[in-house]
């Protein structure tokens, strides 16, 4: 019954969210180009949704290591959708890489739109690559980062999965730092049966980043298996120290 209603509650506060960000949107959008509102938005809506069940709670790890002036091709490890706004404690402004599918779902694939999140075809893989980095580009020519799901599809298990190189070849063509980030304990926020975990813990540890000329002189590869084994290992040092 709690999480029934916790679900009633979250649709209505979505609705009044959305709406705020499409007026956010086309008021801002001559001088906001980079849609810095409307991601604050989004950023108050999640702390909105973790802040209210009082047992809930989301620990920041290397949070120092971020530099707000620059911006990033975000790596993060995918579990389940309550990564996606987990993933808003990160003070950045970025934009998702999604696939067209999610797009389609009523209600989230507006909201997706409003915020400007790229729209892949995965079963299109040349085609997808090119119009991520050209969209990535574009964003982070806007003063926007760029947070992708290497794994490209939600890990069953919850360990980190073998990465496609899609994430790190955008990094090098627009010149910028890798930031990876590693995600525990969204899995279990939603049990099986859709009831909500009222005790559950979540940690972000953000990683330090891997400069844009390091980026730029390593095989994108060779990158792609480094940080894939970074991230194990602090999945790991995490899941010790519960």
């Amino acid at each position: 019954m709690l999480s029934a209603l916790y679900y009633v509650f979250l649709v209505l506060l979505c609705t009044v969210f959305m709406i705020l960000s499409a007026v956010a949107l086309v008021v801002c959008y001559p001088f906001d180009r980079g849609r810095r509102t409307v991601h604050e938005l989004s950023r108050i809506l999640v702390r909105i949704f973790f802040f209210i069940p009082l047992r809930w709670r989301q620990r920041v790890e290397g949070r120092e290591l971020i530099d707000r002036r620059k911006q990033y091709v975000i790596v993060i490890n995918h579990n389940t959708v309550i990564d996606i706004p987990t993933l808003y404690y990160i003070p950045l402004n970025f934009r998702w890489v999604s696939k067209r599918e999610v797009f389609r779902v009523p209600f989230f694939g507006q909201y997706l739109v409003l915020h400007g999140d790229i729209c892949i075809d995965r079963g299109r893989a040349a085609e997808a690559l090119e119009q991520m980095v050209r969209k990535g580009k574009m964003w982070i020519g806007r003063g926007a980062s760029i947070a992708i799901f290497p794994e490209g599809t939600r890990s069953k298990d919850g360990e980190i999965h073998r990465f496609k190189a899609g994430a790190f070849t955008l990094a090098r063509e627009a010149g910028v730092d890798i930031l990876p980030v590693v995600l525990d304990g969204t899995r279990t926020l939603i049990k099986k049966n859709l009831l909500f975990n009222w005790g559950n813990r979540i940690t972000i540890r953000v990683l330090p980043p891997i400069p844009a000329e390091r980026v730029a002189a390593t095989d994108p590869h060779e990158l792609m298996t480094e940080v894939h084994d970074t991230m194990c290992a602090a999945l790991a040092d995490i899941r010790k120290q519960r």
